[in-house]
């Protein structure tokens, strides 16, 4: 329960506080710790093997039912009711754990929640016949796949996936006996406290303690990866509990407005994808718990347990969750690819950008009206550096109220957008959860009187402070309300809109300033009668749907929607990007966006990016034209700054370093080609576009916990510059083949650290040996302006004279590629030829897509010297080859054997050998 209403001087002081720099440092005692919270605390204070009641198989209860899942009872004789639990099994290597309490007695007066609309419809569809398991005592056994089973202990219950032929584990669940399932119940028992106290607020917990614990166990693992959001330095997750670790919290789930948060912490911040990927020399696999709640994990280090030793690579964790009920996944693949595409294959595939959102978006808080908005526009062209999206904050909005303009600064809103569209440009406005609570917002009356809001405790629309000052929340639980907010954005609802105009959902953790954690009451109630606690981490997740929704219905279901959002969920790839919040304008917060930006990627998040520059603060000049260069490889690739720093386009920092950051967005647009590929490819298996080292690498241990450098896609691998003055840095380059500097084509040999000079003019970074990247080079004002251009091929041949690559092209706007209508090539070199090969299905055929695009340059790295010309087949056309510039900046120097002009169609079928 919340206190009583602030007075009206009082919120207004409170809304000015807010809102100055002093207020928006990481305040540590806004924010529960785990001993402040009682169900984190109770679990994380328990013994391997100690609880009082564990749980165990109802004996005779386990059983095949008619749709081929593996059904039981769990139960003790202390319980009130005992808990079904279902196991099924999901193609090719998965298995699906679900246990809720059995209500056909002792029926509480709720029910557990169960996450609904984030698992792809199809996943019970596709479920495996499990067949009959092999008892022996009390110990059962089922095939989960010809080469795995899933062993079953009945008292007390324990779930071990293993290999079939050596029956070595993989993923185990409850083996040291922490599984706790605390029942719902009845009523209050007399005497018992259920509230719980944190500063001012009073959580009623109308419903009484209801958490969930276990520990699952990862074998043949060198480190786990995953849990985003929080802030790190570093890849893998290090252990929060045991020898060895000093005082840490557990990693927190949780979706919080944090601001400045720290970039080294496993405090949650925005979005909580409760998923974790274990990977070693011989072995992938993962965890996900489809559960909304608040939840805390521990990575737990070896002798945690007080045992004397542990089995080598064994990794162990402490799951905790405030609600909810199990519905757990196993994933086990041979390769960390295996695992990513199996949690993709039940949480969706990302969704396919539009070209445009691929480029370099430019925002601040706030372009202060259409003069501004012109002028910002027109710098970018007079400094000759391309640009995509400009965008729009909270003050282009009437009094905050969304769906508005302010019409003193802003009073031709479509007419801006022409502009700016004339250019191949896109706008971008934002629209935030919070409802101003205004008897003359048209939006507020409606959904007053539609009761679409969520309700507090006592069952009035919840009324919690945000920037417009009182404000209320739509219900985005309630399909109902999903739809009538996907209304929103029709032109005749959203005045001043227009086709170019893309939409950026912020505070949707949801953020209540006023509020408990700066968040919505756990005990504030959504549709159904769910309460707020068993939801909170979708509620964003929800948003940015309905959003999403709302620009498909805009555009007819034509136009792909562009929507990024701060808070995610599980599954929230499927409806756009995410970016890493509130950073700050310092070294370490440019290091730790490098892991954040893997681990969302890892977990689906593979559209995500870091505010260049840092949000809050100002940063140095030469830190700025560091997170470019690093920036320029993110895969989502926005400036932002607060309102309270200074200006910082790129051109106002000298003409030498708007030169360094001009040259890092050209080469973001001179490789849009190869990443509009990359996105392709995640569309369709959900491996990410930025990648950790050991997704390319997975038998490199050198590997494993690097992040500080990355891949993007198969072919390129960067590290950013992470210090100031840093005069050298030491580069690992992985495998066995040469590496060629992106820049010069200088080669580097493989499976080795190489310390280097740093460069002003850029980061280290490189083309992988063995792989064929498209380009695009001439720039332009944006990338609506390159569609018709030339391509350039750069191949880096490996040892045996051989490298592949793919090209995928379509419209780079509509869902017309899902009938067919694109281009998709495979280039093939080997033998001293280069074949264009069609990889596009022969089964979608209902529309086409071409282009009269040529390939105008194709270099080609590690080329034996001597090659003169090139013959084109179909046509025995010759041109000639000689020595070209890697890249075409100033003072580039002739290094590389080019075939030029050779203006074959990427359409088209052809060979071009060399002679």
């Amino acid at each position: 329960m919340d206190p009583p209403p602030l007075p009206r001087v009082l919120r207004l002081a409170l809304l000015l506080l807010l809102a100055s720099p002093a207020a928006l440092a990481w305040k540590k005692d806004e924010f529960r710790n785990c001993n402040q919270t009682p169900f984190c605390k109770r679990a994380r204070t328990r013994a391997p093997h100690s609880l009082d009641a564990p749980l165990s198989l109802v004996a005779g209860s386990l059983a095949v039912s008619p749709e081929g899942s593996l059904t039981a009872e769990l139960s003790h004789p202390s319980r009130p009711r005992p808990l079904l639990l279902r196991l099924s099994a999901l193609p090719p290597h998965a298995l699906r754990l679900q246990i809720d309490e059995d209500y056909s007695a002792n029926t509480p007066p709720s029910r557990r929640f169960h996450v609904p609309d984030v698992l792809l419809p199809d996943v019970d569809s596709r479920a495996l016949h499990l067949s009959k398991p092999k008892t022996v005592g009390s110990v059962s056994t089922v095939a989960l796949s010809s080469d795995l089973d899933v062993v079953v202990k009945h008292d007390p219950f324990e779930l071990t996936v293993r290999r079939a032929g050596s029956g070595d584990p993989v993923l185990s669940f409850n083996s040291h006996g922490l599984f706790d399932f605390e029942p719902l119940q009845e009523s209050k028992p007399e005497g018992e406290t259920w509230e719980e106290q944190f500063r001012s607020h009073t959580d009623t917990r109308p419903r009484g303690p209801q958490s969930i614990t276990f520990d699952v166990s990862f074998y043949g693992a060198d480190f786990v990866y995953g849990l985003p959001e929080h802030g790190s330095t570093e890849l893998a997750l290090r252990p929060t509990r045991g020898p060895g670790v000093e005082e840490s919290e557990p990693y927190r789930l949780f979706n919080l407005d944090v601001f400045e948060y720290l970039h080294d912490s496993p405090f949650g911040l925005y979005g909580s994808i409760p998923f974790m990927i274990a990977h070693g020399a011989s072995a992938s696999s993962g965890f996900f718990w489809l559960n909304a709640a608040e939840m805390q994990i521990d990575v737990l280090a070896p002798g945690w347990d007080g045992a004397a030793s542990s089995e080598n690579g064994r990794i162990d964790t402490l799951w905790m969750a405030e609600a909810g009920v199990v519905d757990a996944f196993f994933f086990v693949g041979s390769k960390p690819k295996d695992v990513i595409k199996q949690y993709i294959s039940v949480t969706g595939t990302p969704s396919m950008p539009q070209q445009f959102a691929v480029a370099y978006h430019q925002c601040r808080w706030n372009y202060r009206d259409e003069e501004d908005v012109g002028g910002v526009d027109a710098g970018f062209d007079e400094h000759d550096i391309p640009y995509d999206v400009l965008w729009l904050d909270i003050e282009h909005t009437d009094g905050k109220r969304y769906f508005t303009w302010d019409r003193s600064t802003f009073p031709n809103p479509e007419e801006m957008q022409r502009k700016i569209a004339d250019k191949g440009r896109k706008m971008v406005t934002i629209v935030d959860p919070h409802m101003k609570r205004d008897s003359g917002y048209y939006l507020h009356e409606e959904a007053t009187a539609k009761g679409y809001y969520v309700k507090d405790a006592s069952g009035k629309d919840y009324d919690g402070w945000c920037w417009p000052g009182s404000s209320s929340y739509p219900d985005m639980l309630n399909p109902e309300i999903r739809d009538w907010w996907a209304d929103k954005f029709s032109y005749q609802n959203y005045k001043g809109s227009t086709p170019t105009l893309y939409i950026w959902n912020d505070m949707n953790e949801p953020s209540v300033f006023n509020g408990p954690e700066v968040t919505m009451p756990r005990d504030a109630i959504h549709n159904g009668d769910v309460e707020h606690r068993e939801l909170h981490n979708a509620y964003g997740y929800y948003f940015h749907m309905a959003t999403s929704d709302g620009l498909l219905k805009r555009g007819e279901g034509k136009d792909r929607p562009f929507v990024l959002s701060r808070a995610f969920f599980a599954g929230s790839q499927r409806y756009g990007a995410v970016w890493t919040g509130d950073n700050t304008a310092d070294w370490d917060h440019l290091k730790s966006s490098i892991p954040m930006v893997l681990t969302l990627g890892l977990t689906g998040m593979t559209f995500s990016g870091a505010d260049i520059g840092g949000f809050f603060g100002n940063p140095e000049p030469d830190l700025l034209v560091r997170w470019y260069q690093v920036g320029a490889f993110y895969p989502f690739f926005r400036g932002h700054a607060h309102h309270d720093t200074k200006r910082r386009e790129p051109w106002l920092f000298g003409e030498r370093r708007t030169a360094l950051m001009r040259e890092a967005i050209h080469m973001r647009y001179s490789l849009l080609p190869y990443y509009y590929t990359l996105f392709q490819e995640a569309s369709v298996t959900g491996v990410p576009v930025m990648r950790p080292l050991w997704l390319e690498f997975p038998d490199d241990k050198e590997t494993y916990n690097n992040g500080e450098a990355f891949m993007v896609g198969a072919s390129i691998l960067a590290q950013g510059i992470y210090e100031e003055g840093q005069k050298s840095v030491s580069v690992y380059l992985p495998g066995t083949e040469l590496w060629y500097d992106l820049r010069n084509g200088s080669p580097y040999k493989g499976s080795v650290s190489h310390k280097l000079q740093v460069s002003e003019d850029s980061i280290p970074s490189f083309q992988r040996s063995g792989t064929i990247v498209p380009r695009k080079d001439r720039f332009r004002r944006s990338s609506t302006q390159m569609v018709n251009d030339p391509y350039t091929l750069v191949i880096a041949l490996n040892s045996s004279g051989y490298a592949e690559g793919e090209l995928y092209v379509d419209d780079g706007k509509s869902y017309d590629y899902q009938q067919g209508a694109f281009i998709h090539r495979r280039f093939v070199f080997a033998d001293n030829k280069l074949t264009s090969i069609n990889i596009a299905p022969d089964s979608l055929t209902k529309k086409v897509y071409s282009t009269e695009c040529v390939i105008e340059r194709i270099i080609v790295l590690g080329l034996p010297s001597g090659a003169k010309k090139a013959i084109i087949e179909p046509g025995n056309q010759e041109v000639e080859i000689d020595l070209g510039p890697i890249s075409l900046r100033s003072g580039s120097k002739s290094v590389a054997p080019t075939v030029r002009r050779p203006n074959v169609r990427v359409v088209d079928d052809w060979t071009i050998r060399i002679a």
